[in-house]
């Protein structure tokens, strides 16, 4: 097929044909408001009607893990939301099941006529090496990725500097870390001056929360440990916890975790040890509340700004196709929001100097690192 095939030809081509295979998928497909229809699935999604007065059609196609994470998708349905409370748009959400059916995904909803998608939103790095097949064969359909970027005419690329919302968390444990902090359902061994970070998949995306939290840390004082490792996925919470716990278990008195769903295990081991814990991409002693005992703080990653702000943009047919766009400290994209509970556990001379350190990454003052040194690494 080449690039000139619009997606009103492929679907005259195909006639009953895709039609009838729509008819016969099933799973993972969300009501016209939002609600999830059965969990992941590794077939693509059955089709689903949208009133047509709809201002536009939203196909949101969730990162692994799918919905109910209280963090990294959670935050995207919320932009969506509130799309739809604000411009009268409908959406239909999907949970792909494993890598290879995101692009199975993106194609059908991009093929579809009943609902005719204005947008389908893509959440999350491991879908770009679909939607970078999936894009020039729909020239027509316009996508949005988050965390990620895809080089196509038809697609606007949505990024974070997560990098420098981790300085913001690796700066404020650094700092407690050698401090006696006793609130909630933890306290801090200023001997130890110890501190952890959990990853999710050992790939770029994740180590520059890393890097950024191990260089925010160094800028506190360059001789606390960090202990760090990778969970290998983003939604086995048991195995979060074991990691954690052997890091507490090691000195540490705050863990740090950018792994998705799984992140919840991070919160059990905090509470099973009477320490503490910063959440990720949404503030998760909110999202989680029977753990905000122990959530210090989280360092938010707005992604529903960027899917809200995607949508509006394509009710006034101004998508930003071609282009990315960067959201970070300067633009509210990242920042840290400290715990429901534990925000009296902050002294004020802390919260000033992370003050005064995100106003220097914003100006250029403070150089954060997006990479892990070569002798790094996870």
């Amino acid at each position: 097929m080449n690039d000139a095939t619009t997606r009103r030809q492929l679907l005259a081509g195909a006639g009953a044909a895709a039609a009838g295979a729509l008819a016969g998928c099933t799973g993972g497909i969300g009501g016209n408001n939002g609600d999830s229809g059965g969990g992941e699935s590794d077939t693509p999604t059955a089709a689903a009607a949208v009133d047509e007065d709809a201002a536009a059609a939203i196909g949101m196609v969730y990162a692994l893990g799918g919905l109910d994470d209280r963090s990294f998708n959670d935050a995207a349905n919320r932009g969506v939301q509130r799309a739809r409370l604000d411009h009268g748009i409908e959406y239909t959400n999907h949970e792909p099941g494993s890598v290879p059916a995101f692009a199975d995904v993106q194609a059908e909803l991009a093929a579809s006529t009943n609902p005719n998608y204005d947008l389908v939103c893509c959440i999350g790095f491991l879908q770009a090496e679909g939607l970078s097949a999936t894009a020039p064969e729909y020239g027509d359909q316009q996508f949005m990725i988050v965390d990620s970027v895809v080089d196509a005419d038809n697609v606007a690329s949505y990024v974070f500097e997560e990098h420098k919302g981790s300085f913001q968390a690796g700066h404020l444990a650094g700092l407690l870390t050698s401090r006696d902090v006793s609130l909630g359902g933890g306290a801090t061994n200023p001997e130890e001056a110890t501190v952890g970070f959990v990853g999710g998949v050992d790939q770029p995306l994740i180590h520059k929360f890393q890097a950024g939290f191990e260089a925010g840390v160094a800028y506190a004082d360059e001789d606390i440990d960090v202990l760090t490792e990778y969970l290998g996925n983003f939604n086995d919470a048991q195995g979060a916890r074991d990691i954690a716990a052997d890091m507490y278990e090691s000195g540490a008195d705050i863990v740090y975790h950018a792994a998705g769903g799984a992140g919840l295990g991070v919160f059990q081991a905090a509470q099973a040890h009477g320490r503490y814990a910063l959440g990720v991409d949404s503030d998760q002693s909110r999202s989680n509340p029977r753990y905000a005992d122990v959530v210090l703080a989280s360092m938010v990653k707005r992604v529903n700004i960027a899917v809200y702000d995607a949508v509006a943009a394509t009710v006034e047919d101004a998508l930003p196709v071609g282009e990315v766009v960067s959201l970070g400290l300067d633009r509210d994209g990242v920042g840290i929001v400290y715990g429901t509970s534990l925000e009296p556990a902050i002294p004020d001379d802390v919260r000033d100097a992370l003050a005064e350190s995100r106003q220097a990454v914003v100006a250029g003052d403070i150089d954060v690192p997006s990479e892990l040194p070569p002798t790094g690494g996870a």
